[in-house]
């Protein structure tokens, strides 16, 4: 291999691994199919030298190997216990992670598509990769490859819309929804709230979580208020951050570390996503 190929791959490992964690929402699984492909591409030795693009190589092997496991992913979430969320991704304020502009909740959006549209959506619209390179990526012809990111995009923007919100705002907000649950605050939650908000929870099957969606807001202040009475003096607040693009926080609860996300939408709480499971929460640090 020619000597400055490691640093080639280097130098694209950033943009791999977005591109594998917005395909699988792991970040262990992301790790695996870059480093899969860094021993590809060391394997292809020589030809390195008859690469003319590295980083459209090194994209396409890392979409193939992540179409690939998508879906088996897909079979094995089938069966996963209660609500699967994607493994939280904790931003720094100067974070590189999400040049992409994707939310949480747009990757829970993304989970209701198939593996050739989510494919197709993520490598077209999010990376910018031309669609005849997708194209030959999942195996479809372009026209095809074209119907499948339109129909996804669709999904998508009707699913859920974007709202952006300043960090300080974010953080203003989280702060306030943790003292308010941590004081059992019934009013301020309910002001907090949307009246249609959900919250999804995702303890693995290893600790406490709601297997199903909650919805309403007088159902979500009623969970609130029962945690603060059973879990009061166990709450513990560790930091405010942003997770996936949205505002949130990181504390305990009854001795476990989670992460809470709140989608917001013209100053009110429309859902809330925690993610309890450990497995999850391995990465997990405050910058």
């Amino acid at each position: 291999m020619r000597p400055d190929a490691t640093a080639i791959f280097e130098e694209q490992r950033p943009r791999l691994l977005r591109l594998a964690y917005r395909m699988l929402g792991s970040h262990a699984e992301a790790e695996d199919m870059v480093q899969e492909a860094f021993l590809r591409w060391h394997r292809a030795g020589d030809r390195a030298e008859e690469i003319g693009v590295p980083a459209a190589w090194l994209t396409r092997t890392v979409s193939r190997l992540c179409f690939d496991q998508m879906k088996s992913a897909r079979s094995r979430r089938e069966t996963y216990p209660g609500t699967w969320l994607p493994e939280p991704l904790i931003e720094a304020e100067d974070d590189a992670m999400r040049p992409d502009n994707l939310t949480l909740s747009l990757m829970m959006a993304l989970e209701r598509l198939s593996p050739l549209e989510r494919a197709a959506f993520l490598l077209h619209d999010v990376f910018g990769q031309p669609l005849d390179e997708v194209a030959g990526t999942i195996g479809r012809s372009p026209a095809a490859t074209r119907q499948l990111a339109a129909r996804a995009r669709g999904h998508v923007q009707v699913d859920r819309p974007r709202y952006d919100i300043p960090r300080d705002t974010g953080e203003e907000l989280v702060r306030a929804f943790f003292d308010a649950c941590s004081s059992g605050d019934a009013t301020a939650l309910g002001a907090m709230l949307a009246e249609g908000a959900t919250l999804q929870s995702d303890g693995g099957g290893k600790v406490l979580s709601y297997p199903n969606v909650i919805r309403g807001a007088d159902n979500l202040v009623r969970l609130f208020l029962g945690l603060q009475r059973k879990f009061g003096s166990q709450m513990e607040f560790l930091g405010a951050t942003m997770i996936d693009g949205l505002p949130g926080f990181v504390s305990r609860l009854d001795g476990n570390l989670q992460t809470t996300a709140l989608e917001v939408v013209e100053g009110r709480i429309v859902a809330l996503y925690i993610t309890r499971n450990p497995d999850k929460l391995g990465g997990v640090a405050l910058h």
